[in-house]
């Protein structure tokens, strides 16, 4: 186990979920943004260690190859690295020219590691000067809803973020919530009775049941 100093362990931030994710206003590649540019919507913020390293140029390829679907959930990618606008613009290009991708959505600039820090993306047991890769999905309302964090030398499957973002999305619209693995179509589960007298109503409820707190239902 890593022992961090008082001082290290006090500028280690880590966001929590269900409340307001980290404020910022800051610079990137499509000019200034903050966190309630994107209010009534939903916001993937993702972060990657450095521009122009394979990893990351595989990660950004994929985010912009579902970039449409993304859009089509309501949802907008903002991706960050400990680079500047320069460096930024530069790989954005480089990627295209090499691979034929054009990456759609701004990246922003934090030189600083201010938005770094605010959101836990340095993590001294991994790099103090690089964003490990971490992944947060922001809800309209600006609260955080999920955060996932990778180790530097592997990268991200995609179409998973996609996949949590419609279960969420299908959770707070219709009240239930999603097995392990779900994709859109499949049945649900219907939340658990909270009391004795509902759980044994239950079985005579329509659902799929299997037990009085295991029951599925379609949508």
């Amino acid at each position: 186990m890593t022992d961090l100093t008082n001082e290290t362990q006090a500028s280690v931030v880590f966001p929590r979920l269900n409340e307001a994710a980290p404020d910022f206003v800051t610079q990137t590649t499509h000019g200034m943004r903050s966190l309630s540019d994107y209010k009534g919507k939903w916001l993937l913020l993702f972060s990657h260690p450095a521009d122009f390293t394979p990893v990351c140029s595989t990660e950004f390829m994929a985010f912009a190859k579902h970039y449409d679907e993304f859009q089509a959930k309501n949802c907008d990618l903002l991706g960050l690295s400990i680079d500047s606008t320069f460096s930024h613009i530069a790989w954005m290009r480089s990627i295209e020219d090499k691979f034929g991708v054009k990456i759609q959505f701004p990246i922003i600039d934090d030189l600083s590691m201010k938005v770094a820090h605010a959101y836990g993306m340095i993590q001294p047991g991994a790099s103090d000067t690089s964003a490990v890769r971490s992944t947060f999905l922001i809800d309209p309302d600006g609260v955080l809803r999920a955060m996932v964090y990778y180790p530097m030398s592997n990268g991200r499957s995609i179409p998973e973020f996609l996949r949590l973002l419609t279960a969420m999305q299908t959770s707070d619209e219709h009240g239930v919530a999603t097995p392990e693995g779900w994709q859109a179509g499949e049945k649900v589960i219907v939340p658990p009775p909270q009391t004795l007298d509902e759980a044994n109503e239950r079985a005579a409820q329509g659902y799929d049941y299997t037990d009085w707190y295991f029951s599925k239902k379609d949508l």
